[in-house]
């Protein structure tokens, strides 16, 4: 389809023409599209420009074992893509069974016989916040792999997920020397001693979305605790998780106690059946959550903590700051390109503001800045890989033919690379994939409802438990809903806040266990009592 180029009063002047003909006209650097219904999409011209070259060196690509990089047993490699073009960035060294293998062994001599479970608490602490000063003097460096590698705008890597990866080690290494036991008494003539101790070999899996602050949430409680780990990242996203962690090794990490392997489902597979892996820990989607959940039962029965799928209800009372809560319910949904477990994908909307909120919702995303998300102001780059593209526009497609209405977007962005317009559906029915499937994607779909009792009910009518949000300025309508909705977490007139200290995870099928906080220390700690005879006690 041509595009035309005119001024803003010429825009004007045309309007009837444009929507009639259904053509694209560029106005003020932005790309715009109109048809019979009025403006259906837009985007960047950023997306039409040649992509930025990305300020930062691929250093790391091989497996990361026993504290050295290593080709993988096999020689295979596969390929790691840039999602603004689909080109390959570097290929990276393929992990299978037999590498899995050689890094839990080393993982195992590290915890059997190696320094870290041995050290002090104290000493763990240490070259914990001194990996988070590394962190933060390769901080610009680290962003810009995380935006190559994931399509994430690099304003975002930089200004909020780098800031929230130092502070996340900065809070587990608080409380490496703070986890203690504790002393019972007994009925009998006993000293009771209950210990905390490290559970052994970890086994980690990562998700791609969110590939640094994962990485976190999974090593630092671990290593916290004193245990040694096996991390397999996303094969999307491998470049980071090796970076950082050669950043810890530089910082007197002892070899064996962090190792990294990149690879497919099979690697993964592996690690959840290992015999000597003592703890496995997985985030992603809720399918391969019960196959790893299955693996880890018919192995050893190892202990399991899941953060799974998510289709987060958020809901806007009558009584809400309208404009507010189109800005705060617009970044629930798009931030990431919607590629959040945790993402308010249901919006739910009292009736007797409905039709408002459509309209500034729809206005909201037509604003949405797409394009190299290396460029300054843009927020939304491109999805992950061709897999997850496909995927998003398969379920817009559903929407329109199930009878919702597209307000905006519901189409790809350029000739090349994984962009989405952002995507708003109003009419949305409860029964419609679009309100029920996890998209995963920048698809936001708008629900009406009457009251309280109805809407609770429907945001629970869920297979779902990990999120929500409430916006209203009545206390009691808020700690109403948040204590009816079966989920992990509920914000209140807020939406994404991750502070280190906040656990996080998800009720049903969402996962079981905890992340971040004190919480996610339990995940890594086993609980032994010790008992002795007392004689002649001066006190009982």
């Amino acid at each position: 389809m041509a595009t035309l180029r005119f001024s803003s009063l010429l825009v004007s002047s045309f309007l009837p023409a444009f929507r009639s003909s259904g053509l694209r006209f560029q106005s003020k650097g932005r790309y715009f599209e109109y048809s019979k219904n009025g403006i259906r999409s837009f985007s960047s011209a950023v997306v039409h420009e040649e992509p930025i070259t990305p300020p930062v060196e691929v250093k790391y690509k091989q497996l990361l074992i026993n504290g050295q990089f290593v080709d993988a047993a096999s020689g295979k490699m596969f390929p790691t893509y840039d999602p603004r073009t689909g080109d390959v960035i570097t290929m990276v060294a393929e992990a299978d069974t037999e590498d899995v293998n050689r890094a839990v062994s080393a993982a195992r001599k590290a915890f059997d016989e190696g320094p870290w479970p041995k050290m002090s608490a104290y000493e763990r602490s240490c070259i914990m916040l001194r990996f988070a000063d590394f962190l933060e003097k390769h901080g610009d460096e680290l962003a810009a792999l995380e935006t190559w590698d994931n399509g994430k705008p690099y304003e975002q890597a930089a200004n909020e997920e780098i800031p929230m990866l130092i502070r996340l080690f900065r809070y587990y290494a608080g409380w490496a020397d703070k986890i203690h036991g504790l002393t019972a008494p007994a009925d009998s003539l006993h000293h009771v001693q209950i210990l905390h101790e490290p559970t052994g070999v970890a086994g980690q899996i990562i998700p791609w979305n969110f590939p640094l602050l994962m990485f976190a949430w999974k090593v630092g409680p671990a290593l916290a605790c004193g245990n040694t780990v096996v991390l397999k990242p996303a094969e999307q996203t491998p470049l980071s998780a090796l970076y950082v962690s050669k950043l810890f090794h530089e910082v007197g990490l002892p070899p064996g106690v962090l190792n990294v392997i990149p690879g497919f489902g099979s690697a993964g597979a592996a690690l959840a059946s290992h015999m000597d892996v003592d703890k496995l820990a997985f985030t992603g989607s809720t399918e391969t959550g019960q196959a790893v959940l299955s693996a880890a039962a018919k192995s050893n029965l190892k202990p399991v903590t899941l953060e799974l799928g998510g289709k987060s209800p958020f809901i806007i009372c009558e009584d809400a700051d309208i404009d507010k809560a189109v800005e705060l319910a617009h970044s629930a949904v798009f931030f990431n390109q919607g590629q959040c477990c945790c993402a308010g994908s249901r919006t739910f909307v009292h009736e007797r503001v409905y039709d408002e909120f459509v309209e500034k919702a729809k206005a909201r995303a037509l604003k949405r800045v797409v394009g190299d998300p290396f460029k300054k102001g843009v927020e939304q780059g491109p999805q992950i890989d061709t897999e997850q593209f496909e995927k998003i526009l398969k379920y817009i497609e559903s929407g329109i033919e199930s009878g919702a209405t597209l307000e905006s977007g519901g189409e790809k962005l350029g000739s090349k690379g994984f962009y989405v317009q952002p995507t708003v559906f109003s009419n949305v029915q409860d029964n419609m994939l679009i309100a029920k499937d996890e998209i995963f994607g920048p698809v936001q779909s708008l629900l009406k409802f009457k009251d309280l009792e109805e809407v609770i009910r429907r945001a629970n009518s869920t297979h779902y438990g990990l999120a929500a949000g409430v916006f209203t300025q009545n206390i009691d309508v808020a700690n109403t809903i948040s204590r009816a909705l079966r989920v992990g977490t509920v914000w209140v007139n807020c939406f994404n806040i991750f502070d280190a200290a906040i656990p996080f995870g998800g009720y049903k099928m969402s996962g079981h266990g905890r992340e971040k906080g004190v919480y996610s220390l339990n995940n890594y700690l086993q609980v032994k009592a010790v008992v002795t005879p007392l004689k002649n006690p001066a006190w009982m």
